[in-house]
């Protein structure tokens, strides 16, 4: 599976919900591990209805390039050099996106 439009040069691979790749469901959480692998930019990505049973069964992941899920949810463009340890949860309100810190419980200005 590669992007049609790249976005970030060399974004490396991510690991998306499959739900967010099959369009059955929209991006809500964007956390950034450290990498296990030099392709591997650490980014994490689940979907709002994604809970710990459907992302502890590796089936319902997809390894994927970064650009193949900006191209679904482009709001993630500007959170790819936040570093490891950042963990999003992606707010649709009034026609809006914005992104909240999980830790800190505020909206991260991008």
């Amino acid at each position: 599976m590669s992007p049609n439009i790249e976005f970030i040069k060399n974004a490396g691979a991510c690991i998306a919900s499959r739900r967010i790749i099959d369009g059955a469901g929209y991006l809500k959480w964007a956390i950034r591990e450290q990498s296990v692998n030099s392709a591997d930019n650490g980014w994490r990505f689940f979907s709002a209805t994604d809970d710990a049973e459907y992302i502890n069964n590796p089936d319902n992941l997809v390894i994927c390039d970064y650009n193949t899920v900006a191209e679904i949810e482009p709001a993630i463009i500007a959170t790819y050099l936040l570093p490891i340890g950042t963990d999003l949860q992606l707010v649709v309100e009034h026609g809006k996106r914005y992104f909240v810190d999980n830790i800190t419980g505020k909206k991260v200005d991008l």
